[in-house]
């Protein structure tokens, strides 16, 4: 996928997610999404993630492995953050505003100490689902690829998770993500509401919600682990090389 392509024949979708969701890389809003980021990437334009990056959060948690949904809006903008998880960046990249925000509340909700990095691979690998609604941007322009075709995509995972299990977690920061939220059955899924956890609202509700506390009690009473919510130090990461 080096060339950003999204066919059904290029795309390396998890096993489990394609028997779900692979169908939909055959729509015709799909094909123009294609279409568009190849276009885009012939123009000399730079793409975030990398290619065989954009569906690393299908790729880390398989869709039985869900137990937490963390929506975001698309990915950063900036050289060598995104890597396809939402809200993380890669290890040694400085921490952005919001996920410090994460952190912050983390630490007060859990007493968990604040990591001295910002990837949260292995969060994604112990069941959150950390999924943007839109999974490309080009390079220093956010939100630039929403409208292309990637929403109902990612829609189309929401709402497999929400017919096919129960008993999911959904953490819904902003508007944009709640408005994702119409799609989920709240009797069926625990569903938790806030501002975003950026700057310019984290002080209106985010910072104090409880969520993380809140979603593991719910995993609790209905027969699940809960999530841990920590980090490993940067140097404990899987892949870490000492500079």
């Amino acid at each position: 996928m080096s060339d950003e392509r999204v066919t059904p024949e290029r795309v390396r979708l998890e096993p489990s997610w394609k028997a779900r969701i692979g169908d939909y890389l055959q729509r015709p809003e799909m094909q123009a999404l294609s279409a568009f980021l190849h276009t885009e990437k012939r123009a000399g334009k730079r793409i975030y993630p990398p290619g065989p990056e954009i569906f690393a959060a299908f790729e880390h948690t398989p869709f039985d492995a869900v137990r937490v949904v963390i929506l975001g809006q698309d990915p950063y903008h900036g050289p060598g953050q995104a890597h396809g998880l939402c809200f993380s960046v890669r290890p040694g990249v400085r921490v952005p505003p919001s996920l410090d925000n994460i952190f912050k509340e983390i630490q007060r909700d859990l007493a968990i100490p604040r990591p001295d990095h910002g990837c949260l691979t292995p969060w994604a690998d112990r069941g959150v689902l950390l999924l943007n609604s839109v999974l490309t941007v080009e390079e220093g322009r956010a939100g630039s690829h929403q409208g292309k075709g990637w929403e109902g995509f990612t829609d189309a995972a929401i709402e497999a998770l929400n017919r096919e299990r129960e008993g999911l977690v959904f953490l819904l920061w902003g508007a944009y993500a709640q408005r994702k939220g119409q799609l989920i059955d709240a009797d069926r899924h625990c569903v938790l509401n806030s501002v975003h956890p950026s700057p310019l609202s984290a002080h209106r509700g985010f910072l104090g919600c409880g969520h993380f506390s809140t979603a593991n009690r719910y995993l609790e009473a209905h027969g699940q682990h809960p999530i841990d919510w920590s980090l490993p130090p940067h140097a404990a990461l899987p892949g870490f090389t000492p500079a």
